[in-house]
């Protein structure tokens, strides 16, 4: 599978399906063959549209080529992961989550992802926030020794420690409050779907692993899976869909069906 071979199969698939014949450029095709991956390294975000074609042309695209997974990435979506991995790299040389090193070196050369094995070592309380199998699943990856806390009955499959909250907070995790419980657990660690990527509060780090190495959501659906919260703060989920969007954690298409998945099913 090279450059030209996607280029002449994506512009059949849009000819077969009546798509406007729009141009396009692919700078560079990987291929992860151990988990069965094609990635797709399109020149700018407009390329990229034309190559996804509303999931439809990316769709058909896998079927013709037989492989498990197709993603497209653009030159621009890659370069900004690397200026914000650069920028996460300084914020936490010489602290205590200096075990995240090799895991920020890894994401820089991605795709594909290629973690090395790394062990956390910090006592860390674990928020069920909207992301909530991803975030265990993170810490169990690197091992964390970790509690769960979670607002009562938002996730039945997992297993965690309920407390009381508001259904905004499922978005918008509420920091003082996470903060008080963690030095109640002795956890030097708190990771939740925070609005930022890392912030200290009294020695302890808040940390959304996800916005702070830049993995969208589209990815840690695939990595760790995903469970919808039994509750949800509609305008939250809105506010919150909204800013991943813009951060480019998120796409257009994925965030609409979430909003449409939550309004059709009452929440």
């Amino acid at each position: 599978m090279n450059v030209r071979e996607i280029e002449r199969l994506v512009r059949e698939i849009r000819r077969e399906h009546r798509l406007p014949d729009s141009p396009f450029r692919i700078d560079e095709v990987r291929y992860d063959e151990k988990n069965d991956k094609l990635f797709i390294i399109a020149h700018d975000r407009t390329d990229k549209s034309v190559i996804i074609g509303n999931s439809l042309v990316i769709g058909k695209l896998r079927e013709r080529l037989g492989v498990g997974q197709v993603t497209v990435y653009s030159n621009i979506d890659l370069e900004i992961k690397r200026r914000k991995l650069e920028l996460a790299e300084k914020a936490i040389n010489e602290t205590k989550l200096e075990f995240l090193l090799p895991i920020i070196e890894a994401e820089k050369r991605f795709p594909p992802r290629e973690w090395p094995d790394v062990r956390g070592e910090l006592n860390t309380l674990v928020f069920l926030s909207f992301n909530a199998r991803a975030l265990v699943g993170f810490s169990k990856k690197l091992e964390l020794p970790y509690k769960a806390v979670g607002l009562k009955y938002s996730f039945p499959k997992l297993s965690y420690e309920p407390i009381e909250g508001e259904p905004r907070e499922l978005f918008f995790p509420d920091e003082e409050k996470l903060v008080k419980i963690a030095k109640e657990k002795g956890a030097e660690l708190v990771l939740a779907d925070f609005p930022f990527g890392l912030k200290w509060a009294d020695e302890i780090a808040l940390l959304n692993p996800f916005r702070f190495l830049h993995i969208g959501f589209f990815e840690l659906k695939y990595l760790f899976g995903f469970d919808w919260p039994t509750i949800v703060d509609k305008n939250a989920l809105i506010e919150f869909v909204v800013g991943l969007t813009y951060e480019g954690l998120m796409e257009s298409t994925d965030g609409a069906n979430l909003i449409w998945r939550a309004w059709r099913r009452g929440r």
